[in-house]
């Protein structure tokens, strides 16, 4: 009797094609400078240029990867190109693409312990490590009354710490009764627009966060927010959770962790310290400053996949106390119930965030740390930057352009002296020529561009070169 027929790729096929897939992304990588940064295909291009139907016998590899080249790379803005300067770096490395390959090889389901107790184990091991790499409160270990879990983004870390601040501050009737409308939460005026998303999901509502106003280095002021706090309590409301920012998108400011804590601590609110680029500067004693009241913090998160060559999706979440998050979150349906879960001997993910299922992040970043050291991770934050240093310099030293905040770490917020438009016009003529990709923010209610120093393989001539273009280009404005 023959084997019944398959259409899956054979263990030998998948060697072959994986070679070849892996052999393309080094090609890639060893090209990505000769691709323009940012993408320059219209809207609707690249659907354009798909077939309208799937097709109906199965194709070869060898022709996806044809199509990756022919169809998909001219609609691909390199995130992982050297001169690659937007937004934030959101960078991967040789060791994390690896180590992710692994993950997507065992297909784990790592939503309870039981379903496999080393996706658990490791990530849980992994995070502690952070904790001493970081210096971040004893609190936030898991051999303490905290520890620290992998979520997708900084985002959902940010909206499980409010949602669990909103549970303990109605004693956990919340989930029951739904919110009664009292409730408020407080963030700087600069804070990442993902808080304002999480006031809307959790049912607090746009108008129940208060957007603290900052001081002149776009930092927030720990007296408006103590006077807001007071303000509420007198009007009925019931203030319960704060988000202080540890390097803000738009300029990288570096609210006031400790005073806000304090307040905190004061009016017992959950404090949650966004991290989000900056927190992996932490791993150089000489940046920790920026953590100075972490000890006040009730939770606390970076992303790996920002600065820490970890590729997309990788935030670091940690608790002080994991009770109250666990106890936000946790359903036990008959179908997950299970002997290791009912001894309360283990950690199960899926009660520390939104979504049942997990994937086995913490490979990637296991690879990252053991591949590169604490010493390499170290070397490349430093080298990052002291670039980004190097290039406030040169706008300190040309008439032309002017600082438009500090430069704590390594991203630059400049702008052309000739106002909006001036600025405006340099950024679109930079992006268009391909050769680097700057985004902007306003500032003052000034257009201000940005330069952030954090891909992986960045490094000194790539920035001079950026700074040779936009002087260029500068020297062209009218």
């Amino acid at each position: 009797m023959s084997d019944e027929k398959s259409f899956h790729m054979s263990p030998a096929e998948f060697r072959r094609h994986g070679h070849a897939v892996v052999d393309w992304i080094a090609d890639y990588y060893s090209r990505i400078e000769t691709f323009p940064v940012l993408s320059r295909v219209e809207p609707g291009e690249i659907r354009a240029s798909l077939p309208a139907d799937p097709p109906r016998k199965g194709e070869s590899v060898e022709a996806m990867l044809h199509d990756v080249e022919k169809l998909i790379l001219p609609g691909v803005t390199h995130w992982q190109s050297p001169n690659f300067y937007a937004f934030y770096p959101c960078n991967a490395s040789g060791p994390s693409i690896l180590g992710d390959l692994l993950s997507s090889g065992l297909g784990v389901q790592g939503m309870l312990w039981a379903t496999s107790p080393a996706c658990t184990e490791l990530e849980t091991h992994v995070l502690d490590w952070l904790v001493g790499m970081l210096s971040l409160p004893q609190r936030f270990r898991s051999t303490s009354t905290g520890g620290g879990m992998i979520q997708d983004s900084a985002s959902s870390a940010s909206l499980c710490a409010l949602l669990a601040a909103r549970e303990r501050a109605t004693n956990f009737a919340s989930n029951q009764h739904g919110c009664d409308g009292k409730l408020v939460a407080y963030t700087s005026a600069q804070a990442n627009s993902s808080i304002v998303k999480d006031a809307q999901i959790a049912g607090l509502g746009r108008d129940r966060l208060r957007l603290i106003e900052v001081d002149q280095n776009f930092a927030m002021q720990p007296d408006a927010l103590a006077r807001q706090i007071t303000a509420d309590r007198q009007a009925g409301f019931v203030p319960c959770f704060v988000c202080a920012t540890v390097g803000t998108t738009s300029s990288n400011a570096m609210d006031p962790v400790a005073d806000v804590g304090r307040i905190c601590r004061e009016h017992n609110l959950w404090l949650h310290v966004d991290a989000a680029m900056a927190g992996t500067a932490a791993l150089c004693p000489e940046f920790r400053h920026m953590h100075n009241g972490l000890e006040f913090a009730d939770s606390y998160c970076f992303n790996a996949h920002k600065w820490m060559f970890t590729n997309f999706d990788c935030d670091c979440f940690y608790v002080a106390d994991r009770a109250s998050l666990v106890q936000t979150f946790t359903l036990l349906p008959e179908y997950l119930r299970n002997k290791a879960t009912e001894s309360g001997a283990v950690i199960d993910y899926r009660d520390w965030q939104i979504p049942l299922g997990r994937r086995f992040r913490a490979l990637k970043l296991w690879f990252v740390i053991r591949h590169y050291g604490v010493e390499g991770l170290q070397h490349h934050v430093r080298e990052h930057v002291r670039l980004a240093q190097q290039f406030a310099d040169w706008i300190r030293s040309d008439d032309r352009f002017e600082l438009a905040a500090p430069v704590p770490l390594n991203l630059v917020c400049f702008r052309h002296k000739g106002g909006d438009e001036a600025n405006q016009t340099l950024m679109d003529r930079l992006n268009r020529s391909g050769d680097l990709y700057l985004t902007h923010t306003r500032l003052n209610e000034r257009l201000t561009l940005r330069l952030c120093v954090g891909q992986t393989n960045t490094i000194e001539r790539h920035v001079e070169h950026a700074w040779k273009r936009i002087q260029e280009e500068a020297a062209s404005l009218p």
